[in-house]
């Protein structure tokens, strides 16, 4: 080897070392950047103050920097927002809020370490990456290749029964409002949700309406009105409403409330354990010092990391939150049968003992499966501790789990996409997410044949009972929280209507047709709910009749049909008739009413957003 070559390997030796050991002490940080409304900001600039280097957010709002030490100052600005300088410091993960031109400026920080990144497939190579840095820009993992792993469960439409042959409907309640939250996630995201992920009654009851509140010694009212439909003017709509008796915070009993949260490697994304810590934190400040609160967590295995704590011991609470990492397996059974362990030991006499359970649902260690999970939480029910699923992220999203785990485990399900959501569901609705009034509360509606052809229930389809199951007391329902609102919509066919959605069926051969009409009144049909007190094991039951008249139906019942007809645009149902988005956009921006939080503002124009993305 002559000289020069020597002289030229030990120069090549030198860089790599010297790029070797700038590698190693490179320092990195990452975040999320919201808006002042909790909403996450794609494309805002993130730069080294005093370089041309750094990166932009994805649409996610996440990013990811290097940075050369912990004096370096961070630059986020974005059009019409304030732009904010931060110093670096110690600190590697740093969530920032960027307020429009007109408000004042506020940093949010979320302390904490990430766990190591797992080896993965990533579609990205090492070239690429030399080049990004060369560029001052980053290349982050979560740019690795996509792959959709989210489920949800079928959804079979509900058809058109003829009430000669079946007079009886029956159903549960659902108070759920996770549907309406991940379709806006999908809409926000630029595509239309896929068709089982809509479901109409969580759309419906994501929205509260002016009910009545309850006067009697029933935890509900119960409010009806019958309109023609808007997407088939020989249709009629009838509207049910229950409206459940808000207890004021001060008046709510103790609780017992376990936070049993999934801190495994899937939930090692800007959109789920950081979103979730912070939301939590919303959480924490609505406890009283009369509330306990514990903290199971689960990846490879459930472990404890906050033994029993008085609400008005925030701090401790919220630096155990603080301290969480995401990494390892997802052994969601383990985690749940120690959650419940918690609350059964520290079990409140007359009071709100609950399991909060936060995940993607992705769980693949111990029972995982939705039928091993369905008999786990059907099992652990009986303990009399209720339940909330919160649901988080993207990507690998298990919606059908969480549904099944909150039907069956005496609980209610919501989908956390954002900040402004968390506060929604943990803050402004608290008394409804958190405490039960009423469980086990079904609804049976009877048809009268003389005026009544045909009908059907919009949406509920995972919800539907069998009619003898509305007066056994040992089949399962839904609960109502306080302050909650439950609606549901029929659509009605009636005698004389020619309609292509009822058919007939052959005479029978063993029995006479069930042809008679013995109907001497123009009732349109007859309501019954039964309900148990939260303790309870005996039913108590309503009754209600509703009359044959149409009216000008109410913001109440106009909003319930705007929303309804934009699932079934989403589905596209069989049934929406000559229903266009541009039909959906005038019910509801003239039965708007109230909107003191602007979640119907957010619906008008959420729906402008899927019109402008379908080919309709």
């Amino acid at each position: 080897m002559s000289n020069q070559m020597k002289k030229e390997m030990k120069q090549l030796i030198i860089l790599l070392s010297l790029s070797l050991t700038l590698n190693v002490s490179a320092k990195y940080v990452n975040g999320t950047v919201y808006d002042d409304v909790g909403q996450v900001l794609p494309g805002v600039n993130v730069v080294i103050k005093g370089t041309t280097s750094g990166v932009t957010t994805d649409i996610n709002g996440f990013y990811s920097v290097e940075v050369p030490n912990e004096k370096a100052v961070l630059v986020f600005s974005f059009i019409g927002y304030q732009t904010q300088e931060i110093e670096v410091g110690k600190r590697k993960i740093i969530d920032v809020t960027l307020s429009s031109e007109m408000d004042e400026l506020q940093e949010i920080v979320v302390v904490g370490y990430p766990a190591k990144t797992e080896k993965r497939s990533l579609s990205y190579s090492v070239s690429d990456q030399l080049r990004g840095r060369a560029a001052g820009v980053s290349i982050m993992p979560y740019e690795q290749e996509y792959h959709n792993t989210e489920e949800y469960a079928t959804i079979h439409e509900n058809g058109f029964r003829k009430v000669l042959d079946h007079a009886l409907s029956t159903f549960s309640i659902d108070v759920d409002a996770a549907s309406y939250s991940n379709v806006r996630r999908f809409i926000n995201n630029g595509q239309l949700p896929q068709k089982d992920a809509v479901r109409i009654e969580e759309m419906i009851n994501y929205f509260n309406y002016e009910y009545a509140n309850p006067t009697g010694k029933d935890p509900f009212s119960i409010n009806t009105e019958v309109a023609k439909a808007p997407w088939n003017d020989k249709h009629l709509i009838a509207h049910i409403g229950l409206q459940g008796k808000k207890i004021e915070l001060e008046n709510l009993p103790a609780s017992n409330i376990v936070f049993l949260l999934d801190v495994s490697g899937s939930m090692n994304a800007p959109n789920k354990l950081p979103l979730l810590k912070s939301a939590f934190k919303l959480l924490v400040n609505e406890l009283r010092p009369q509330d306990k609160v514990s903290i199971v967590v689960y990846a490879g295995a459930a472990g404890v990391v906050l033994e029993p704590t008085d609400g008005n011991d925030k701090k401790k609470i919220m630096d155990a939150l603080d301290q969480l990492q995401a990494g390892g397996s997802t052994a969601g059974g383990a985690g749940i049968n120690l959650a419940y362990k918690i609350a059964k030991e520290q079990f409140v006499r007359g009071g709100n003992n609950r399991v909060v359970l936060a995940t993607d649902g992705d769980f693949n260690v111990g029972a995982s499966s939705n039928a091993s999970m369905e008999r786990l939480i059907e099992e652990k029910r009986k303990e009399g501790v209720f339940l909330t699923v919160l649901g988080f992220g993207m990507g690998n999203y298990k919606d059908s789990k969480m549904e099944i785990l909150a039907d069956k485990g005496n609980g209610n399900y919501a989908y956390i996409d954002n900040m402004k959501e968390a506060k929604k569901v943990l803050v402004n609705e608290f008394g409804g997410t958190m405490y039960t009034i009423a469980k086990d509360v079904k609804i049976q509606v009877e048809f009268n044949p003389a005026v009544v052809q045909a009908y059907r229930l919009i949406g509920y389809e995972n919800r539907m009972l069998n009619d003898e199951d509305f007066n056994d007391d040992k089949k399962d329902a839904g609960e109502l929280g306080s302050g909650h609102t439950v609606t549901a919509l029929y659509e009605i066919i009636p005698v004389g209507v020619e309609s292509e959605f009822v058919k007939n069926i052959d005479p029978l051969k063993y029995q006479s047709n069930n042809s008679q009409v013995t109907s001497e009144t123009d009732e349109l049909l007859t309501v019954k709910f039964r309900y148990k007190e939260p303790g309870g094991n005996k039913s108590k039951l309503i009754t209600q009749v509703v009359e044959n008249e149409i009216v000008d139906s109410s913001n109440n019942l106009g909003w319930s049909m705007a929303v309804a007809g934009f699932g079934m645009l989403l589905r596209d149902s069989e049934y929406k008739g000559d229903l266009t988005f541009a039909d959906v956009l005038e019910m509801s921006r003239s039965s708007k009413g109230a909107d003191a939080f602007g979640y119907r503002s957010e619906f008008i124009e959420l729906v402008d957003l899927a019109r402008s993305m379908s080919p309709q």
